[in-house]
């Protein structure tokens, strides 16, 4: 560990307005100049990237994310086992299903009730898949979600699973943000933007609505609504009681929410709880996840702090919860879920993770440990079952680290010791590897952990991948990554992942630390990283190449900005960057919680420092940078990435753009996307840190 020096923050914004922005046009996600300027600078990088090696470790990359022995998840519903599958023969994809015995025993006879590829192809639709919602019960029918490009807004098209067709003039619903949930078999619970004023400022559902067989959706009657303002809104509906109950949450932003139960004439009533706590209902338990300090009745919770209640005496104005799991130090929650009237709670004891179950018996709730789970690694634990009440307990879990493949565990309904279902292969050769963990020191003391792996020997040169997300309160742990371990760890480089702040993986502290105006202090946390890499010896400051997405784009670019000696190249994809108009482009309003309102001089004070749109200037030491995002990208405006292109092009710097025509919020619609995209990242960073990587085998 050791201490590093920093460029002071300097918290006075340039006092930029939208109308000072001479490349606002580039916000025309489909304007006919800017996909002309778009396209053109997407050639250009291609032209300069797009080299023999560029086509090796894109084949390389899709090969590996398309290769057939990888490991098929499923979830299970009304006895079967649902799975979605792309390989090289079917990029769209495969919805399919199979028997749990063949399953288990490593040779599932799947049933394939839609091929995506040639539903694209008959439709000329650029579908993706988004996902299905089937009728609890019969199984007969299902939702199907599909995506144009790989969006967040989907088309919503009914499903008939025995004869595997659309129903003809039954539910479909145009494209929106938002879904729908089964009441019967001609009922739907529908939580879409779709529709004059059904959109929050977010651009998420404001309503929730009673859609029954045949009628027009656009008179289907409104049982719940929220202000513009807020987030959004989503009805759910269970029998776990014996009994039809709806809920109805109202996202007030993305940290508070409100919880209303009703039936089908809507809401009857609001849970008397603050809005910063998550709450679940199962059975007849709630649950009750706190983020802030609450004091009820002269108790004092402390944030984190899990607690339960039987929801009829709640209902009943009884107030003794039961505290079921309390943070410590360095023990910080996770999540918490149920299952067939167990309640799991998923923790990082300085960042080793835990997992404990309660369960509530005759002699009030026990807990105890689930088993059969290593102490290091990274591991995630989900029920089998997609519906809690046709649950019967059985849960799957992951468990990886940096070097070793992905296994497929299953615990019995019991939780007793989980059998192994599946093993992923190796994707790359980690001979030689060695993963360790470190700590730097940030601007103010801070201590700041990373896991970093790679040879165990390096020469004070070595070419390091580094990458972290602080925000959201998204913990961002060490993962087995098969293409950067194929192109970047099995030629001989160095990855690391940073613990920032404004991540989870220390509890709701951390994230505060690194929230609003705490911001500025996580991305001093990532450069304090690379300056502890070399301070250790392990590499020096134009071999580091940092890589980030969406909320750690905006900490790529503030590495440019703010730290460019420390890097020798930036990878800054689908990027939050112009804090300015951020919260004015697709659903940037719902991230005010996160970073604060561009409109209140207040928080300007702090957000213009950290909007690198506004601080970049000319003459100063910015190392290459990439910047690409997608055109389909309907959650972080692709306008982000365009503007910071055009301006750094046009104040002199070396910097490259990629905007693929499809892909969403994410790195491709597709592998053959996705690995383009990841195989153009890496040529562009091992180049421009000057690595003349040696080739590698064939996976």
């Amino acid at each position: 560990m050791s201490a590093s020096t920093v460029t002071p923050f300097d918290p006075r914004p340039t006092r930029a307005k939208p109308d000072d922005d001479p490349y606002l046009w580039l916000e025309e996600i489909d304007g006919v100049d800017a996909v002309a300027w778009v396209d053109a600078r997407t050639a250009e990088t291609l032209a300069r990237y797009g080299d023999a090696a560029f086509i090796r470790g894109r084949d390389l990359a899709r090969g590996l994310l398309d290769r057939p022995d990888r490991i098929p998840f499923v979830s299970r519903r009304g006895g079967l086992l649902y799975n979605f599958w792309r390989d090289d023969e079917h990029p769209r994809g495969l919805w399919r299903r199979t028997d749990e015995a063949t399953y288990r025993a490593g040779d599932p006879v799947w049933e394939v009730l839609l091929d995506l590829d040639a539903l694209a192809a008959r439709e000329s639709e650029d579908w993706v898949w988004s996902g299905s919602s089937p009728l609890r019960d019969s199984y007969d029918r299902a939702l199907l979600r599909l995506s144009r490009g790989g969006g967040d807004a989907v088309v919503l098209r009914e499903f008939d699973l025995p004869t595997r067709t659309f129903v003809a003039d039954g539910f479909t619903l145009p494209e929106a943000k938002g879904g729908a949930v089964w009441l019967d078999h001609d009922t739907l619970l529908l939580s879409s933007a779709l529709g004059a004023g059904m959109a929050t400022h977010s651009g998420y559902a404001r309503t929730v609505r009673l859609w029954r067989r045949g009628a027009d959706l656009l008179d289907a009657p409104v049982l719940f609504e929220t202000a513009g303002s807020s987030m959004s809104v989503w009805g759910a509906a269970d029998h776990q009681t014996g009994m039809e109950r709806l809920t109805f949450t109202e996202q007030l932003g993305f940290f508070d929410a409100s919880l209303h139960i009703g039936d089908r004439g809507g809401a009857r009533m609001r849970l008397d709880l603050p809005t910063h706590a998550g709450v679940q209902l199962h059975r007849d338990h709630l649950s009750i996840r706190l983020r802030r300090p609450w004091n009820v009745d002269g108790v004092e919770h402390v944030a984190d702090t899990v607690l339960t209640i039987a929801l009829t005496d709640f209902l009943a104005g009884k107030r003794a919860f039961e505290v079921l799991w309390l943070p410590g130090e360095r023990l910080a929650l996770q999540g918490v879920f149920w299952s067939a009237g167990r309640l799991i709670v998923s923790a990082l004891d300085d960042l080793k993770p835990v997992y404990t179950v309660y369960e509530l018996g005759p002699e009030g709730w026990m807990q105890r440990p689930l088993p059969g789970l290593p102490v290091i690694g990274n591991i995630n634990v989900w029920p089998l079952d997609d519906h809690a009440e046709t649950a019967d307990g059985s849960l799957l879990a992951t468990v990886q680290d940096p070097v070793t493949p992905t296994t497929l565990l299953i615990f019995s309904p019991a939780l007793d010791a989980p059998a192994v279902l599946r093993r992923m292969p190796p994707a790359f050769d980690a001979q030689g590897l060695r993963v360790t963990r470190h700590e730097a020191v940030s601007a103010d003391g801070t201590r700041v952990p990373y896991v970093q792996t790679g040879p165990d020997v390096t020469n004070g040169d070595a070419p390091v991948h580094l990458t972290a997300y602080g925000g959201f309160r998204v913990s961002m742990l060490p993962v087995y990554r098969g293409v950067l371990g194929k192109l970047w760890l099995e030629r001989g480089g160095t990855a690391v992942t940073a613990n920032i702040r404004g991540g989870g993986e220390f509890g709701t502290d951390w994230h505060e630390a690194g929230r609003r105006e705490g911001k500025a202090r996580a991305h001093e946390d990532f450069a304090a990283v690379a300056a502890d890499l070399v301070a250790r010896g392990v590499t020096r400051p134009s071999r580091i190449a940092a890589e980030g997405g969406s909320n750690g784009g905006l900490l790529i670019a503030n590495m440019l900005t703010r730290f460019p000696e420390r890097f020798g190249a930036l990878f800054c994809t689908i990027p939050l960057i112009d804090m300015r108009r951020y919260s004015k482009l697709l659903a940037g309003a719902s991230w005010v919680a996160e970073y604060g309102d561009p409109d209140d001089p207040a928080d300007w004070a702090h957000l213009g420092g950290i909007s690198a749109y506004h601080v970049a200037v000319a003459g100063r030491p910015y190392p290459p940078i990439l910047l690409a995002t997608s055109r389909r990208d309907d959650r972080v405006h692709p306008g982000h990435a365009r503007k910071m292109a055009a301006k750094l092009r046009a104040l002199g710097y070396a910097v490259s753009f990629y905007e693929p025509a499809a892909g969403g919020h994410g790195y491709g619609k597709d592998n053959a996307e996705t690995a383009a995209f990841m195989a153009l990242g890496l040529n562009f960073l091992r180049r421009s840190i000057g690595w003349s990587a040696p080739e590698v085998l064939e996976v």
